[in-house]
């Protein structure tokens, strides 16, 4: 049995419950089957209907799909719409004293705002940049800590017409300044400090940093909300206190009419090449995306509390925080904290406090935590739950299964969701009223997204076999271009080994017999050991299906006989072993590895650390573990990382 077929080989299943499939927006796979064969019949059709019923037009659209400069598709072009509208004005005639944020300090304490109050100083701070001479079109920088006050930038500047583009709060002052001149950015907008876990992160220093020198000419204001009591620098005529420009501003702002084709948003992710890529994501395509999740995968309800735990520096935090939560209206919890702050009972306390039903959270923090705390969950009440996700990476079965038992009380259906900073919103997740679910498994295509897998000349491949996961058809939410760069667009990801015209996703994946699809690892993260290819994610689920491990990630370093050696970088749920301690654990794991996928896949060189090297988001630092691996000096920026005294550690051989 190859090594996929083995990781392909999931017989556990778990089928949703009677009464949740009797409630849920899709219920049945027959529902679900229903509208993939609508989308196949008329696919413009298909996606006309959707946007006419769930998106209010300021001016109807006339044409749905323009094909005619392909790969720069353009949906719903000649339509007119404001998304801060759609998100927040739309609701106050039934929902106006309905809470819409349930804001949640790290010190424990919350505070919750309606949707009129939400109105209300959204429009205020749209009046402020206003005053500031921030118009449509504009480049707007937020810098901000997981606060209530960094949702209402973003839906101000989209009220106004203004791009914005939100960098992480953990990111440094060179991040920082790569984006306001790749923007060409306005304003910028942050606090004087962040507060997580307890600890107090400068922001606005590290801005004054980023603006030394007279690097970022474009910048003509700084607005800066004062989250603490800490004083910082000043620059006079340049900065302003968020206080300050919001007095006496209106509460009435009313919302800059839009194309649906005006960019929404830019959003820089990393690259394979080091430069960070502007995704551009624009109105009318993007916010179809939002709802139609929220609504399939989530299967959102009116009586839901909603807590998605990402920053909003993310897609997942755009998407899933800042609009489509609000775009159906919902009652949603922003965190400012951390998971394991207090303690590691913190997730389940807030569960428990603000009785949530839905909780989509990251594969990195559910590791975490069963580490920090197994059985924690077991001592709260998590009965409001009804529906668990996973975004981020690609969740390990046995993490997969303790979610399910653990925290969802084997009766709460997980969306294992797929997707990324370019297509918007989910694309390959569980439809939780209509599928059964797999460990590991993001299951089968939501309706009306055409993906397929297939090999190096894009052709399909049979189920069993890996390949490249692409998308065959453009769909609403994708990506319009690179910001400033068409050609890196195209060729990222339309490239010409498929005639431009396959959506390339940059991920390995393999179908099983059931046609559901595991995600097998990036696409330069599947290594080749002696002539087969190998998913480092496979081989990173077997060994956190040890009893010992915690979390692993996998890389290739250079072998003279079989091309690509498998190292494996492993954090155990005990201490750190050292000596000949760490030699027992490291033949146990790779015999284990050797059992559970094949001696193909076994590791030959397995390296010990108390973690591994994450960004602040939690996101593993590969790059850094490939250099590790080979030996070379790490000459990659470490700035973001949230723990560099594991990369002393894990450069360590046993």
């Amino acid at each position: 049995m190859s090594a996929i077929e083995t990781v392909l080989k999931e017989d556990r299943v778990f089928p949703p419950s009677e009464e949740f499939v009797k409630q849920a927006n899709i219920s049945g796979m027959e529902a679900y089957k229903a509208l993939c064969a609508k989308a196949e019949q008329d696919y413009e059709g298909f996606w006309r209907d959707l946007a006419n019923e769930h998106i209010s037009w300021h001016k109807p659209f006339t044409q749905v799909l323009d094909e005619s400069k392909a790969p720069f598709f353009k949906w719903f072009a000649d339509g007119e719409l404001n998304i801060s509208y759609n998100c927040i004005d739309r609701h106050l005639k039934d929902k106006a004293d309905k809470t819409a944020i349930i804001f949640e300090k790290d010190d424990g304490t919350s505070e919750k705002i309606t949707y009129q109050q939400l109105h209300d100083k959204v429009c205020e701070f749209a009046n402020a940049l206003k005053s500031l001479d921030v118009q449509k079109g504009d480049r707007v920088i937020i810098y901000m800590p997981m606060i209530t006050e960094a949702v209402i930038a973003m839906q101000a500047c989209a009220r106004i017409g203004a791009i914005h583009s939100v960098v992480f709060g953990g990111f440094s002052a060179g991040a920082v300044k790569d984006r306001i001149k790749d923007a060409a950015a306005k304003v910028i907008i942050t606090a004087n400090e962040s507060v997580r876990g307890g600890k107090r992160t400068p922001l606005k220093a590290t801005v004054d940093e980023a603006l030394a020198n007279g690097d970022c000419p474009s910048i003509e204001k700084v607005i800066v909300f004062k989250r603490t009591d800490t004083e910082v620098a000043w620059t006079d005529n340049r900065d302003v206190w968020w206080h300050d420009i919001i007095k006496g501003q209106s509460t009435v702002c009313e919302p800059e009419v839009m194309n649906a084709e005006d960019t929404l948003f830019i959003l820089y992710t990393s690259g394979s090449t080091g430069k960070p890529k502007g995704v551009e994501h624009h109105i009318g395509g993007y916010l179809l995306g939002a709802i139609l999740s929220m609504n399939w995968v989530f299967d959102y309800k009116p009586s839901d509390v909603y807590w998605c735990t990402a920053d909003v520096g993310w897609i997942t935090g755009h998407t899933y925080i800042c609009y489509g939560p609000l775009a159906v209206g919902a009652t949603q919890i922003v965190f400012e904290g951390v998971p394991t702050y207090p303690d590691a009972s913190r997730f389940w306390q807030m569960i428990e406090k603000h009785k949530v039903t839905t909780f989509y959270t990251a594969p990195t923090a559910i590791r975490s935590l069963i580490k920090l705390g197994a059985d924690l969950p077991e001592k709260f009440d998590l009965s409001s739950l009804r529906l668990l996700g996973s975004v981020g990476e690609p969740i390990n079965p046995e993490a997969w299964m303790w979610y399910y038992e653990k925290v969802g009380g084997s009766r709460c259906p997980i969306v294992d969701t797929w997707w990324q900073t370019e297509t918007g919103s989910n694309m390959i997740a569980p439809i939780p009223g209509a599928f059964p679910t797999k460990p590991g498994s993001c299951t089968l295509p939501l309706p009306g997204i055409m993906v397929d897998i297939v090999d190096e000349t894009g052709n399909s491949v049979p189920n069993g076999q890996g390949g490249s996961l692409v998308i065959r058809r453009a769909f609403p939410s994708l990506l319009r271009t690179v910001y400033n760069d068409d050609n890196r667009f195209v060729s990222t990801y339309f490239p010409e080994e498929f005639g431009h015209k396959l959506y390339l996703a940059g991920d390995s994946a393999a179908r099983d017999e059931d046609g559901y699809i595991r995600i097998m690892g990036r696409i330069d993260d599947v290594l080749n050991v002696s002539g087969h290819r190998l998913g480092t994610m496979e081989i990173e689920s077997a060994l956190v299906a040890h009893p010992l491990v915690a979390e692993a990630a996998v890389v290739g370093k250079p072998h003279d006989i079989k091309g690509e050696a498998v190292v494996a970088f492993v954090m155990l749920k005990g201490d750190r072993p050292v000596g000949e301690e760490a030699q027992k654990i490291a033949a146990e794991l790779k015999a284990w590895v050797a059992k559970e996928i094949g001696k193909i896949a076994q590791p030959d060189d397995i390296r010990f650390g108390e973690n591994l090297p994450k960004t602040r988001s939690g996101k593993i630092m590969r790059r850094l573990l490939r250099s590790l691996a080979k030996g070379e000096e790490v000459t990659q920026d470490t700035s973001t990382l949230e723990n560099p005294q594991v990369m002393e550690q894990l450069s360590q051989s046993i």
